[in-house]
């Protein structure tokens, strides 16, 4: 058996263990293209061979950038046997980041998926100096293609190839990931072949996928959740499916099967919302059955301790309503991983009374990224679970700052030692700027980000995320940042949940939004307002929302608001909406911003 200590021995483990004919798959011009292990491992090594031929030397930088597809793993894979370090960058970002990454790195070859990537990059030869050369993985008139790499291929360079493989440690950089956070603050996250090895060893462990599953991947592969859940993927030989694009994941789900994947929480809401718009347009009496179904889902208890009768009601729901659930997934998935965001505990209870079993983690780039997760067998919903194996956590007891340590660790940021210092103590801890707290004694809950807590002018702490999380549970609300710092009161910028409103005022017959737009409409802030004073007596009084102001456009990573993972750039927000701020601060504002 050959041992896996680098990533890129992955390929061989396989091939040794479990050798596939559907190792990894993806689908182009409407057929799905299988790739064996062997024609992987065939094509990895030719990779390494022309990048040899090209001139590259270990240790050189290499950028790939694109959406999910066969050729990621490939490149990734061939890139790492010749000791380069490559560093995978999201395919929706500002050429502005690319720049600063560009140059803080020196990549010298980048690698893009398709023409609007190409020129994006392209753009930057004069303020890259260290960039050589741009392929593409799209063939492309009169743009170099990636199988280029493969006709470089000379078996000449076998032996040299062999000798620099034999000569990558466990310990040595394999990556560098760019995360630019909350903060906007780009920082190059390094992580070693035994970083992310650990974690996937760890993985291993405690999650039930073996080699006769099948998975569908399509959360970015550039990220370090979806990238260490494909190597371990990899290493246990489930078949793994890339789907086509976001768009398509349902399309592609009903098409492939799956019996696993992972997913963040935004798209179980979009999924949960189309299920919910179903639902209500049923007749009677199979409305009255869906809801009845729907609420007894709602009831469901966090640690799935049921009572038989209970259980007998959740039976006959399964069978009347939820089987419908479970066909609109392939009718064949036996659990979900849900990571990058808090999950609403509400969907968790939902979703596994349903028989879809959902289970969420928590982790960070700098970490492997995986620190904590519940087990399909031990969960506890509303939480992250508890400590993966080989990874130790504690709670700052003076923060309440989570804590970590363990093999999946960065080794530092790359040119920002002084950051790396801050981050790691003298012990070994990673701080990793979150609160949390233990359920039981045993299972993390996280409850806010040390930077993004204020003070009130009356002195007064406010977390928002606990706030913004239950407020989005609302189907009119699709996204909120809840302000207030320095302020006498807290107050929030909602993003109203679009589509949903205008059916409710279609049904309702609210006519003013088609003249002023859904966030001027008064009789869409009245509803709204409705829901936050709904919602508010869940918190105490100085952190409940007294105003709020609707946004027109939706946040994204596009428009710069969400970081990648969908996270709030909050400095971004307050900084584009100060217009609004001032208006909700101002004197004349009324109490409940209803005009």
């Amino acid at each position: 058996m050959p041992g896996l200590t680098r990533l890129f021995d992955i390929i061989d483990y396989q091939s040794e263990k479990y050798p596939l004919k559907h190792f990894i798959s993806d689908k182009k011009d409407g057929k799905w293209i299988n790739y064996s292990t062997e024609d992987a491992k065939s094509i990895i090594d030719k990779f390494s061979l022309g990048l040899l031929k090209l001139g590259i030397n270990p240790g050189d930088k290499i950028a790939i950038i694109s959406p999910n597809r066969t050729e990621w793993n490939f490149v990734d894979l061939g890139i790492l046997q010749t000791g380069c370090i490559d560093v995978p960058i999201y395919p929706n970002i500002a050429v502005h980041e690319y720049e600063y990454i560009f140059n803080d790195a020196e990549i010298k070859y980048a690698f893009v998926s398709n023409e609007d990537l190409y020129q994006k990059i392209s753009s930057l030869k004069s303020k890259v100096k260290s960039l050589i050369e741009i392929y593409s993985f799209d063939k492309l008139e009169g743009k170099k293609h990636w199988s280029e790499i493969l006709d470089l291929a000379d078996e000449l360079n076998r032996d040299k190839l062999n000798q620099i493989k034999e000569g990558i440690k466990p310990t040595d950089l394999a990556t560098i990931i760019y995360t630019s956070g909350t903060t906007g603050t780009q920082k190059g996250v390094m992580l070693s072949h035994n970083n992310i090895l650990s974690n996937v060893n760890s993985i291993q462990q405690i999650m039930p996928i073996n080699n006769t599953h099948r998975v569908i991947s399509f959360l970015p592969i550039c990220h370090i959740f979806e990238r260490t859940a494909v190597y371990y993927y990899m290493k246990i030989g489930a078949s793994i499916y890339y789907a086509e694009s976001i768009d398509k994941v349902g399309e592609n789900i009903r098409e492939i099967k799956p019996n696993y994947f992972t997913t963040v929480p935004r798209l179980l809401e979009k999924i949960y919302e189309r299920i919910m718009d179903v639902g209500r347009n049923l007749k009677q009496p199979k409305q009255a059955i869906f809801g009845w179904a729907v609420n007894l889902a709602n009831h469901f208890h966090p640690k799935g301790k049921t009572n038989w009768f209970y259980d007998l009601r959740l039976w006959a729901a399964r069978k009347i309503v939820f089987s419908k659930w479970l066909e609109a997934l392939g009718g064949e998935v036996k659990g979900i991983i849900s990571g990058a965001a808090a999950l609403q505990p509400r969907l968790g209870r939902i979703f596994t009374a349903a028989g879809i079993n959902i289970v969420e983690g928590y982790g960070l780039t700098e970490t492997s990224p995986v620190i904590t997760c519940n087990r399909f067998e031990d969960f506890y919903i509303g939480t992250v679970g508890f400590p993966i194996p080989d990874v130790q956590v504690k709670l700052d007891p003076d923060t309440g700052e989570i804590l970590t340590k363990g093999p999946n660790v960065m080794l530092g940021y790359y040119n920002k030692p002084e950051e790396a210092k801050a981050a790691i103590d003298n012990e070994g801890w990673f701080h990793t700027g979150d609160v949390g707290i233990w359920i039981d004694n045993k299972y993390l809950k996280i409850t806010d980000r040390l930077k993004e807590i204020f003070k009130l002018s009356g002195g007064k702490f406010v977390s928002p995320l606990p706030i913004e999380n239950k407020m989005k549970e609302s189907p009119f609300i699709r996204n909120i940042m809840i302000i207030g710092e320095n302020q006498k009161f807290c107050a929030a910028l909602v993003v109203p949940e679009f589509d949903f409103i205008k059916k409710w005022c279609e049904k309702k017959s609210v006519k003013d939004y088609l003249q002023k737009g859904i966030s001027c409409s008064e009789a869409v802030k009245e509803r709204i307002w409705k829901e936050i004073q709904h919602y508010n007596k869940r918190f105490s009084h100085i952190e409940q929302i007294k105003k709020f102001e609707l946004v027109d456009k939706d946040w994204t990573v596009e428009s710069d608001e969400l970081t990648p993972t969908l996270k709030l750039k909050r400095r971004v927000i307050l900084k584009k909406y100060q217009n609004l701020i001032d208006k909700i601060y101002s004197e004349q504002s009324t109490t409940n911003n209803i005009n």
